[in-house]
């Protein structure tokens, strides 16, 4: 039985299951969310996630949504992606940090900067979004200066998690051209066997709407 991952290409969370899922080599199948069709908010989605949010992933019977608890339970299915014992606490420490300081700023940014009607985009919020997105550029692309990977000498966890919003090619202030440890790192990903863009690997593109 194939393993499905309810998710949009849009969103980078999503992006961040699935791509593991794909690398993997577990069977899956992608089950496209209309998110801007108002389908999260439908009874139905909410009786699958009562959050509300995609990802969602079912395997059998079992189901499981944050994308972070979702990488976890990719590495026990399939034996990858979780570094060694003595990493998985570095590991985890990066996702987190993912999820409070780079994905979450950099998520809502994009999405007040193309989802939302030009008029309704808040400046003051957008400036102040891109300031801290600046600093965690920073932060990665200092700790990246060396490596080829976050952890250890081969994609984990860290580095999907942290790559989630990096490969869009919407504006929401990031520049892969001004951070070259980033864009080294980002390249080795592409390069893994069977990398695909977010918008080839999930159901859901901007161009939909137009």
């Amino acid at each position: 039985m194939k393993i499905k991952l309810h998710c949009f290409g849009e969103s980078g969370n999503a992006y961040k299951a699935a791509l593991p899922l794909e690398l993997s080599g577990l069977e899956w199948e992608p089950v496209y969310v209309d998110f801007f069709g108002g389908a999260s908010r439908s009874p139905e989605f909410r009786a699958l996630n009562v959050m509300g949010e995609a990802p969602v992933l079912e395997d059998g019977d079992f189901r499981l949504t944050q994308s972070g608890a979702i990488q976890q339970y990719i590495t026990e299915k399939s034996g990858k992606f979780g570094g060694t014992p003595e990493q998985k606490y570095e590991v985890l420490r990066w996702v987190l940090w993912d999820n409070h300081k780079l994905s979450s700023m950099a998520g809502m940014t994009r999405f007040l900067m193309n989802f939302l009607p030009e008029d309704k985009r808040p400046a003051e919020v957008i400036g102040f979004n891109q300031g801290r997105l600046k600093t965690a550029y920073q932060t990665l692309d200092a700790h990246l200066d060396g490596r080829d990977w976050i952890v250890g000498d081969g994609p984990t966890n860290a580095d999907f998690s942290c790559c989630g919003y990096l490969f869009y090619p919407e504006p929401f202030g990031f520049e892969r051209s001004e951070w070259r440890n980033i864009d080294r790192w980002l390249s080795n990903i592409q390069s893994l066997d069977g990398w695909k863009h977010p918008y080839d690997l999930m159901p859901g593109n901007p161009s939909d709407r137009a």
